[in-house]
């Protein structure tokens, strides 16, 4: 099973030979953690061996970062207590919200935390062959688009991009992948035409270096309407000016979306004290990593998105009030997120017994249909549109 989930063949076991260890008396790291991420040579994934090397070098802890092709893969082993962080991407949402392929019988809303993420000079954004001569998102009508089997975060978001153009599924061809780097293979290999990701992924600057080349469609922060489309579907979007990544540079900036990727996520039920450790050995540590990795400088204190649509665990927001990056608004945003995360648990809580008996199809509609009443009751926003 955990072969399957994690392609433990290609894992990253972090050891540095001869090491000194000046281990800070109020960060106490255990001596072995597996964390999970993206697959080998994503953004994510990078970034987690280079946080986990700096957990080597500086607290002796082994370090084990676990690929995973999709959303539940990433985020199974840190509901088992088997990971201690799962490097996800927009997947922390939905793992909250309880959708897609997280309202099924065996998940539900997750209590899905922050501890830090990543916020730097790249986009994230559909990918597009250069050999299709596609200039902008309205052309890729008709086109090859992939999807990742069981990873509803890119294939969200997939859509959210096509929708800036006034597109959607059924106005292209979907091309299904086993994972994201399956996915961006195909681009290389003339299976697909775009395919989602950041610009400074492994996968990405390997399309743009291939015959086949590679461009980002810009989506201009000035049309408004554009990014309404956008904003329905992944209200976690938002403008951003890229200035690096494959074919992007600080001299050829693109107006792009962002969002935080990879965001270390932890379970609300993590202890504060271990949560805090990690946390804080991101942050007074920032030096030892923040070059290691493309995207790494994302984790400082001072880029945080501190009012995006998940909460910090508490044991984040200790160590976020050290570094004095907490405000009161701060807080009552976030408590505002935990109290979202209360409602939907108890609404699941009392959906999913008395349902268990539906076919899974039954199950996931009506569950849609408690969830969005449970928000409506608490004047919380739905999210999504049925």
């Amino acid at each position: 099973m955990r072969h399957q989930l994690f392609g433990l063949a290609s894992m990253a076991v972090l050891s540095t030979a001869g090491a000194v260890h000046a281990q800070s008396p109020d960060i106490k790291l255990p001596p072995s953690m597996a964390v999970t991420a993206y697959d080998t040579g994503t953004a994510g994934f990078n970034i987690a061996v280079a946080v986990g090397k700096m957990m080597k070098d500086k607290y002796g802890t082994d370090v084990r970062v676990l690929p995973a092709g999709n959303d539940v893969a990433r985020l199974a082993p840190l509901r088992a207590g088997r990971a201690a962080i799962s490097w996800m991407g927009s997947g922390i949402y939905f793992a909250q919200e309880g959708v897609f392929e997280f309202g099924v019988k065996e998940w539900g809303p997750q209590p899905a935390q922050v501890t830090l993420s990543t916020i730097d000079c790249n986009g994230a954004s559909l990918g597009v062959a250069k050999d299709i001569n596609v200039k902008e998102i309205k052309d890729l009508r008709g086109k090859r688009v992939g999807f990742v089997v069981g990873s509803p975060a890119l294939n969200q978001n997939s859509l959210a991009i096509m929708a800036y153009g006034g597109l959607t599924k059924a106005d292209v061809k979907p091309i299904e992948f086993a994972s994201y780097g399956a996915m961006w293979k195909g681009m290389v290999n003339n299976d697909v035409d775009a395919a989602f990701g950041t610009t400074i992924t492994g996968p990405a600057k390997e399309a743009e270096t291939s015959p086949r080349g590679l461009i980002w469609p810009p989506m201009p922060a000035e049309d408004k309407v554009a990014w309404e489309r956008v904003k329905r579907i992944a209200p976690f979007f938002n403008p951003h000016v890229a200035t690096c990544g494959a074919g992007i540079t600080p001299q050829t900036p693109i107006n792009l979306s962002t969002y935080p990727y990879p965001v270390a996520t932890v379970y609300g039920t993590q202890s504060e004290d271990s949560v805090y450790a990690m946390t804080k050995a991101m942050i007074v540590n920032f030096d030892a990593y923040k070059d290691n990795a493309p995207g790494a400088l994302g984790l400082a204190v001072k880029a945080q998105s501190m009012k995006w649509v998940v909460p910090f665990h508490p044991g984040a927001v200790k160590a976020l009030k050290e570094a004095d990056h907490w405000t009161p608004e701060d807080q009552t945003h976030n408590d505002g997120l935990i109290k979202r995360q209360g409602v939907l648990k108890a609404a699941w809580d009392g959906y999913a017994k008395a349902n268990a008996s539906k076919s899974e199809s039954e199950f996931l509609s009506g569950w849609m249909k408690v969830r969005a009443d449970a928000l409506a009751k608490a004047n919380m926003p739905n999210g999504f549109e049925e």
